[in-house]
């Protein structure tokens, strides 16, 4: 009898284990419902201990929290911009001279490579031959520049004066019968618009170098630094990559290398835009007789560097000098050259000559022009687009190479107990 007393004690505490392994699991797997609902029974819901309000931000929307997560690294991105604009502002003087290198060196590079390779020429040689070249062609083409608009600038001048009085003698006795008082009114309110604005293209780079020894010494950090650049970028970017943790070295080295040939294929496509512009729009001002044809054929060549707005400004300056100089109807027919060079460049050229590695919306193009003439003035005007176009193409690159990478697994759910 005693035997199966205990016996049966001992079936009793297995079932009462087996009873309070299974009511464990149960809570484990559930969260508790506290509109009362809840199927556990009351012993067991006594047992699993109630989590505490506002623990884990539990409390708080899920909308809100998302909002939190975004607003507070959105925050600390724009502060590192902020920063980093605060540091190329100081350093303006080191850095304006540095971007102007790399794009000098991106333009000089496929040059460079050309007489290394094929001519079998030294680095240093083949670099120095290069920059020489380069530096003899834009000194030519600017003395050429300067020397015809110095010769012309007299009769420009009177020819401008005439131009601005007929324009004057029109806006009184035409359509629109101004007096005397609103014209001085309407002059008076430009004069001090631009005396207003008058700093807005000559900020950053240009404010403060004003002196002959800053430009002289910036314009020989750009010829040492372009140098440099020629002859050892390549061992230059490996020792920047060097200094990353080695996980990172392989993904910005692809991204440097994909953001170098964007800057590559922008410049030379810029260059060939810039030409066909120039030209197109000089040999209608040579078939118009407009003055200083071949000077403001050269300006639409420099100012087309600034996509899009560039060569519209400096053709508006051709538009005025054969106002001036002309007539209004050869003005008309002015217009007419650079609106069909125009269009002819952003249906054509840009999509042809650029391609996809540098496509950037048009939008874009425009945000970050005047983001850099507000900066940094006609530099930033100038270095806006290639940086946007680098950034694109290094980030689009890293993107790319984030997706093609196995995701990490979801971290296992944890049930947190107080």
């Amino acid at each position: 009898m005693g035997r199966f007393r205990q016996v049966q004690a001992n079936i009793w505490r297995a079932y009462q284990a087996g009873r309070q392994t299974a009511r464990s699991a149960a809570i484990e797997s559930r969260e508790p419902d506290v509109t009362g609902d809840d199927p556990v029974d009351s012993e067991e819901y006594a047992e699993y201990p109630e989590h505490p309000v506002g623990k884990d931000g539990q409390d708080v929307p899920y909308p809100l929290r998302i909002a939190a997560a975004w607003s507070w690294r959105l925050l600390i991105v724009a502060v590192a911009g902020a920063a980093l604009l605060w540091v190329v502002g100081t350093l303006h003087q080191v850095v304006v001279p540095i971007a102007i290198s790399l794009l000098l060196s991106a333009l000089l590079a496929p040059s460079v490579g050309f007489l290394r390779q094929r001519a079998h020429v030294h680095r240093s040689l083949a670099t120095a031959l290069t920059m020489i070249a380069g530096l003899a062609v834009v000194a030519g083409v600017l003395t050429l520049v300067v020397t015809e608009f110095v010769n012309s600038w007299g009769e420009l001048s009177q020819q401008a004066q005439g131009g601005i009085q007929q324009i004057q003698n029109w806006l009184k006795r035409g359509p629109m019968h101004l007096s005397d008082q609103q014209l001085n009114s309407a002059l008076n309110s430009v004069q001090d618009w631009l005396n207003d604005h008058k700093s807005l293209l000559t900020t950053g780079a240009w404010s403060t170098a004003t002196t002959a020894f800053e430009v002289i010494a910036s314009a020989f950090l750009t010829l040492f630094t372009t140098f440099f650049f020629l002859r050892d970028g390549r061992r230059i970017w490996r020792f920047l990559v060097n200094l990353l943790p080695v996980a990172a070295r392989e993904p910005v080295r692809g991204a440097g290398e994909q953001s170098w040939q964007t800057l590559v294929a922008y410049v030379r496509a810029t260059v060939l835009v810039a030409f066909i512009d120039a030209t197109g729009i000089g040999i209608g001002l040579v078939i118009l007789r407009v003055d200083l044809a071949f000077a403001l054929a050269a300006l639409v060549f420099l100012g087309a560097f600034i996509p899009i707005v560039g060569a519209t400004l400096t053709g508006t300056i051709a538009v005025l000098v054969a106002l001036v100089t002309r007539n209004p109807v050869t003005a008309l027919l002015v217009v007419a050259v650079v609106i069909l060079v125009q269009q002819f460049e952003g249906h054509v050229l840009q999509p042809l000559i650029m391609g996809r590695a540098v496509a950037v919306h048009p939008l874009a193009v425009i945000v970050a022009i005047a983001t850099g003439v507000v900066l940094a003035g006609i530099i930033g005007a100038l270095v806006a687009v290639p940086i946007l176009a680098v950034l694109n193409t290094g980030i689009r690159h890293l993107a790319a190479r984030q997706r093609h990478q196995p995701e990490p697994p979801p971290p296992k759910e944890v049930v947190v107990k107080s």
